[in-house]
């Protein structure tokens, strides 16, 4: 029989017969080895650790606390669950159990809707059936052989699966016992390697292969890891996550509401709306000391620029459009670039104004499926941050290296300091011929290592395959919020495509047109879903310079009354944000109240205080009071009201 050569992660070889299994060379290697390994990379591509090895190849045995295993586990467990659901339930139709960030689900054809007390009884049963330990075994059966087999089953989805499987590729099944399932793999070598580190957490509607039009399941979630330590952390992750949720802080904070009849579009409140201004005022005064001029532009535009853009072809799919009485087709905008490019136009530009900085907080309107909607995080109607720079190619790293200069300024003004950078390349559906994407991503790989030079590694990088815009490659900055979780916000995007469509130009120092480059750019992204993160990840204790109410003037007793008005007139002319409450109720109540509604800084007057001239005051989250005169209180609040950059500005 011939030998093959296999190769170790250490440089290490070792001959084997051809066809000789990956457990089987693990065998040979140490017993000890083998009770270890659930699965194998098979020249970078993982692989069941009983495939035969057919070739030479480099090999890495997987343990169950290897990286690489944690896919497998949550796979696994999809498996393992849809055992549990039809054990419990027989006659229930499986579809499709993927994982996803943390854990898995599996979607299932069911008569009657599963009920909340069912959770406990399918995780049960997977604890037994995990205990069993039976070992997954792999078969490739004829097309023909499945059909017929999931067919008398009455698993008419399994059947459609097993059409969609392109003809040349073998039809792979996988049993554990005596269930099994079609699956393309790999799977660990038994379920018992699942380990005892996951837990169901909800159901929700699904349809079948995402389609509206199609059949309505029913989805089952759960989330599984290496450890049960690890579970138990995710777990409180959870649980703080929904302390932090931005939509239950909205309600209680009064910040903002959805209705049904306007999907995907927030209502803003009186408080919701400072707060909202409140960003925008900052991003404004720092765009303003960084250059940019500051434009607005059309909510609508023609199908023809849109087409023009390559949005019409691209982008279509999430774009609201509309057609007039004379027949015109025009967009509601999902982008500001093309509106940009306009005012860019207008008027003969020279190499000298280069780089020319264009700003515009514009409402934009993307079509997102309704059941993809999420609070501020996914909306249909958004505001950007936007901005476009308009610059030579030999000025494209000088900017992307002050825009991110600038973008990690502003993360730190809102304490997020915990910073990755990925480069985002060229994806397989975009505009411009590859010339273009390999001069643009060129130009960005260096900007990336200069960014990791000057940050002496500080900050992260990796570079995300295929994910760009489709006009050109982009930085994105990815935020890691006070409870672990990871949140894509700013932009950087370098496009040569888009200025040459429209044909946009500047002269150059040779008197001859040249195409500029145009730099995309956002720091907060959208302005909702910036707010939504942060709001998260401060729990709603916003600092004092954003907060909508950053004071509650309360009175202890009614005597209190006329000098809790002059407290507040004084504070409002220091240019606080403050509110009153005089209401005939318990001091303890009031503040109560207003804890729950985020007030930073509530300031206690009775007759004492009154009499003496001076406040009492207690900060959000301690129980202490501070007794202070109300000068002293208004010359430190307006202090601690003011925002950073300005703080920076007048101590410079």
């Amino acid at each position: 029989m011939a030998e093959i050569t296999l190769t170790f992660p250490d440089g290490a070889k070792r001959q084997v017969p051809a066809g000789t299994t990956g457990i089987d060379v693990a065998k040979s290697i140490a017993p000890s080895l083998a009770k270890r390994t659930v699965a194998m990379i098979v020249n970078g591509t993982l692989a069941d650790a009983a495939d035969p090895i057919a070739t030479d190849a480099t090999i890495k045995f997987v343990s169950r606390g290897d990286p690489e295993a944690l896919e497998l586990i949550r796979h696994d467990a999809a498996h393992v669950l849809a055992e549990a659901v039809q054990d419990l339930w027989p006659g229930t139709q499986v579809t499709i159990g993927p994982v996803i960030e943390n854990g898995f689900f599996y979607d299932f054809a069911k008569e009657e809707p599963f009920k909340s007390e069912d959770l406990a009884a399918i995780e049960k049963r997977m604890h037994e059936i995990i205990a069993r330990n039976a070992p997954f075994k792999k078969d490739v059966w004829s097309r023909d052989k499945a059909k017929d087999y999931f067919r008398a089953k009455g698993e008419l989805f399994k059947v459609e699966l097993i059409d969609a499987i392109p003809m040349g590729e073998d039809v792979k099944i996988y049993s554990q016992g005596d269930w099994l399932d079609l699956c393309r793999g790999p799977h660990m070598t038994s379920t018992g390697a699942i380990g005892k580190a996951f837990k169901l957490t909800r159901f929700s509607g699904s349809y079948w292969r995402g389609d509206s039009q199609g059949a309505q399941l029913q989805r089952i979630y759960g989330i599984a890891f290496a450890e049960e330590k690890e579970l138990a952390a995710h777990l409180k992750q959870l649980e703080e996550a929904e302390k932090r949720d931005h939509r239950k802080l909205g309600r209680e904070m009064d910040l903002f509401h959805f209705q049904d009849d306007a999907p995907g579009t927030v209502f803003w409140h009186p408080k919701g709306w400072t707060l909202f201004q409140g960003l925008i005022g900052y991003m404004r005064r720092r765009q303003v000391a960084e250059g940019y001029v500051e434009v607005n532009s059309p909510q609508l535009l023609e199908r023809s620029l849109w087409e023009t853009s390559g949005h019409w072809e691209t982008y279509h799919a999430n774009m609201f459009v509309t057609e007039t009485e004379d027949e015109r087709v025009f967009a509601l905008k999902p982008m500001n670039c093309p509106g940009h490019v306009q005012i860019f136009k207008h008027g003969l530009k020279s190499y000298r104004e280069l780089p020319i900085k264009i700003a515009e907080f514009g409402c934009v309107h993307r079509y997102e499926p309704s059941g993809a909607l999420h609070g501020l995080m996914r909306v249909r109607a958004f505001t950007q941050d936007d901005a476009h720079i308009f610059c030579s190619e030999d000025q494209i790293a000088e900017q992307c290296l002050d825009i991110n200069q600038f973008m990690l300024s502003i993360y730190k003004d809102f304490d997020f300091e915990d910073v990755h950078i990925k480069l985002a390349t060229r994806p397989e559906k975009r505009v411009g011929a590859d010339e273009l994407w390999d001069k643009a991503e060129t130009a960005m790989m260096a900007v990336l290592d200069e960014i990791k030079r000057q940050s002496n590694d500080r900050i992260r990088t990796s570079i995300a395959e295929g994910e760009g815009a489709f006009y050109g490659p982009k930085f994105e900055y990815h935020l890691r919020d006070a409870i672990g979780r990871t949140w894509q916000c700013g932009t950087t995007q370098v496009d040569f495509n888009l200025p040459a469509r429209f044909g946009a130009f500047y002269i150059d120092a040779h008197s001859e047109k040249r195409t500029p480059v145009m730099i995309h750019r956002a720091m907060f992204g959208s302005l909702e879903r910036f707010m939504g993160i942060f709001t998260e990840n401060t729990a709603g204790h916003f600092p004092l310079w954003l907060a909508p109410v950053q004071a509650v003037v309360a009175t202890i007793v009614s005597d209190a009354d006329e000098y809790a008005l002059k407290v507040v007139a004084k504070l409002r002319r220091a240019g606080l944000r403050v509110e009153i409450d005089l209401r005939n109720e318990k001091i303890n109540y009031k503040v109560r109240e207003h804890s729950l509604a985020k007030a930073p800084v509530i300031l206690v007057v009775g007759k004492r205080e009154a009499e003496e001239g001076k406040v009492a005051m207690r900060r959000l989250g301690s129980n202490d009071n501070t007794t202070m005169s109300l000068d002293e209180v208004t010359a430190l609040l307006k202090d601690e009201a003011e925002a950073p950059d300005l703080k920076r500005m007048r101590a410079e």
